[in-house]
């Protein structure tokens, strides 16, 4: 049998772009090249899409067109630098033009690791009808893993457009990927389905501009201080600030709208543990045994994710078995309420004394470094890295399977009533 052909899309738009990179990376590496052939596609900071040569190298020193024999798909609206196929050519449906520089492919493995596959490389006039290699190589990848953390992949943009490809990917659908990267809604859907939340409140980006005043107002008699100001739509702890004061309100707010219109402000959960449950599956989700975090800096910051080593990483967490049961039944609970698919990780927080907890919130495509909680506690639960790795493929197939079985036409005696119909008259 063929190896199953997986393309790792990384990189992209949003403000975790290197978390992407270093996810990505792991996840190459650790793919058993016995079952499958790793077809690596990056995607740059600007929007465009390199599908052959060395993506991932190309990404991490800056340099896109260090992925030569690159095929990168413009952003729309970016000029033409090579015509798709001559003037008047039939072309397979696409984008618009394809760049195709001709410099010698890099060799250099990532990391200490085989390289990945390339594609063919992809010549620079096609025949007329003819598809480039680049494009038709990526038209036969099995199944796609988008390790994109953020706007423009995590939130149901990328999944959006595997749906309407029909190919199989790894991780949640449209609707979950979506809301589980919309802070707001998330916590709505978790209230709807009866799980409890910190306080919170909403704050766009056109009533700080309007209501200036109601909104400081709003935040201090509903959530008062120490408080946190996230963006609504982002992960990785980027744009968060923990605000002890209303002198700190108006940065924080700024800073969060640099990355988003809408902006979550939420009260400070006092004397609690941060705790954090992986979950893998469709239809019957399983939930790891909890892990708990311990900050390097006053809170769980982007520096102290991935730039500071001080942070301590506790498996299991140091609460009770009773605790520790309710977190994973509420993991799930938590995972079924978006309508998630394949993994997530579900961040709680405990109270030291009472254990009472709550719901943080829900990640739909966690980072995925060896050292990430993600695989980390599915690791201590007993299925290690290149494991979860073969099983969130075979949930992508099982899912897209299943999906592919559901109608998407309506019944036949509708359509024969339809196609005898008479026509419609027109007026005059």
């Amino acid at each position: 049998m063929r190896k199953l052909r997986v393309g790792v899309i990384f990189g992209g738009r949003s403000g975790e772009h290197e978390v992407s990179l270093m996810s990505a990376q792991n996840i190459m590496a650790a793919l058993d090249r016995e079952k499958y052939e790793v077809i690596p596609i990056g995607i740059t900071r600007d929007g465009q899409w390199i599908a052959s040569g060395d993506p991932l190298r190309a990404l991490l020193e800056g340099n896109p067109r260090l992925a030569a024999p690159a095929a990168f798909l413009p952003r729309p609206g970016a000029p033409a630098l090579v015509p798709l196929a001559p003037a008047g050519a039939v072309v397979h449906p696409g984008p618009q033009q394809l760049k195709q520089p001709q410099q010698a492919p890099l060799q250099a493995p990532v990391g200490g690791q085989p390289a990945a596959a390339s594609l063919p490389e992809a010549s620079p006039q096609p025949e007329p009808g003819d598809r480039p290699p680049a494009l038709a190589a990526l038209g036969e990848i099995d199944v796609f893993f988008p390790v994109l953390h953020g706007p423009y992949g995590e939130d149901g943009t990328i999944q959006g457009l595997l749906e309407l490809a029909g190919v199989p990917y790894v991780g949640a659908g449209v609707a979950a990927s979506a809301v589980g990267m919309d802070k707001a809604l998330m916590k709505a859907l978790f209230r709807a389905a009866g799980l409890p939340v910190v306080d919170h409140l909403v704050v766009t980006a056109h009533q700080w501009r309007t209501q200036a005043d109601q909104v400081r107002a709003r935040i201090q008699q509903q959530i008062g201080f120490p408080c946190f100001v996230k963006p609504a739509n982002l992960g990785s702890s980027v744009g968060i600030s923990r605000v002890t004061k209303s002198a700190e309100l108006d940065d924080a707010l700024s800073l969060a709208m640099r990355y988003d219109v809408k902006v979550l402000v939420e009260r400070a959960a006092l004397g609690c543990r941060e705790v954090e449950v992986s979950v893998l599956g469709n239809e019957e989700p399983e939930a790891s045994i909890p892990g708990e975090i311990v900050p390097a800096a006053e809170f769980y910051d982007y520096r102290s994710k991935y730039l500071d080593d001080r942070s301590e990483l506790i498996i299991p967490a140091r609460i009770s078995d009773a605790a520790a049961a309710r977190v994973r039944a509420m993991a799930i609970a938590a995972f079924q309420a978006i309508d998630g698919a394949g993994l997530a990780r579900v961040d709680f927080f405990v109270h030291k004394e009472t254990e009472e907890i709550w719901v943080n919130e829900i990640n739909t495509m966690p980072g995925f470094t060896r050292i990430s909680m993600y695989p980390k506690l599915w690791e201590a639960s007993g299925l290690p890295y290149p494991q979860l790795l073969d099983r969130l493929i075979e949930l992508a197939l099982e899912r897209h399977a299943q999906r592919s079985r559901l109608e998407t036409r309506p019944p036949v005696e509708i359509r024969e009533a339809a196609n005898d119909a008479p026509a419609t008259p027109t007026a005059g």
